[in-house]
């Protein structure tokens, strides 16, 4: 256990230094300063673009990061050849995938509550100069809507390392992630839409499409749970049990990808 946290933190200090990251949080700031500029052109929803635009900066922003620092964190090990020198030290594979997912954890950890106090701030800002247009708004929807965030990100990420475990390169690592997040995003609107009556669809859905979209819905990652944004722009209350079972759900699909991807990468073949 003791071996896991210094991997951990030399991952997390390698994110940290990446150039990407400066990129990503500069624009990031580009966005929030937009915010303002956007928000003002609709006067009347000032509030929700404004929140619903920051907390979308901090979503689009912590997904960068995943695909283009995360995934490159462990292909740097394998193509330096550095690997060799971290596992002849008493480390096994598996405490490597671990140590270094939670160097990760602690990097989106660390940037999204960076952003997220950087869209406070232009939040705030926008509230202090059109109070009128902030009636319907709550600091703790936003704060909640972050946090779900978050664990999405580190979700997405635990995907990500699964692929790296049985993958060659990089390259499609990142595509499978793509892949993935496209599919986790969309899936539940998909399985909810071909389960219509075939009257409001105005066609029938063929048994094999269906099974499927069935199967892909409880395969990938339902990532549309955690997207709460439009409930916290419009201050619309989310049920306890809701946050619970979306939590719930994310922890323990981390783990059993964490857990998989240990176990793979333990046969894993290094070039």
């Amino acid at each position: 256990m003791t071996s896991l946290w210094p991997i951990a933190f030399i991952t997390f200090k390698e994110g940290i230094r990446n150039r990407a990251i400066y990129g990503i949080t500069l624009f990031a700031l580009l966005l929030f300063g937009a915010t303002a500029l956007v928000a003002t052109m609709v006067p009347r929803e000032v509030g929700k673009v404004s929140v619903d635009m920051a907390l979308s900066t901090i979503s689009f922003s912590g997904l960068l990061i995943v695909l283009f620092v995360g995934i490159n964190l462990m292909a740097k090990d394998l193509d330096k050849r550095t690997i060799y020198t971290v596992l002849a030290r008493s480390v096994s594979r598996p405490q490597y995938i671990v140590g270094k997912f939670l160097g990760m954890v602690l990097l989106i950890t660390v940037t999204t509550l960076s952003l997220s106090v950087m869209a406070m701030a232009a939040t705030f800002i926008l509230k202090m100069t059109h109070a009128e247009f902030f009636t319907r708004f709550s600091w703790s929807m936003i704060a909640l809507s972050v946090f779900l965030t978050t664990l999405m990100l580190i979700l997405l990420s635990a995907v990500s390392f699964l692929f790296a475990s049985f993958t060659s390169t990089s390259f499609i690592t990142l595509v499978l992630t793509i892949i993935t997040y496209i599919i986790g995003q969309s899936i539940s609107g998909v399985k909810a839409l071909i389960e219509s009556p075939p009257q409001a669809l105005g066609f029938t859905v063929s048994p094999v499409t269906m099974k499927l979209v069935q199967a892909a819905y409880y395969l990938f990652p339902n990532l549309s749970l955690f997207n709460i944004k439009l409930q916290a722009a419009h201050d619309l209350p989310v049920a306890t049990s809701y946050v619970v079972w979306t939590v719930l759900y994310g922890v323990v699909y981390i783990c059993l990808a964490i857990t998989l991807a240990a176990l793979i990468f333990r046969k894993k073949e290094f070039p």
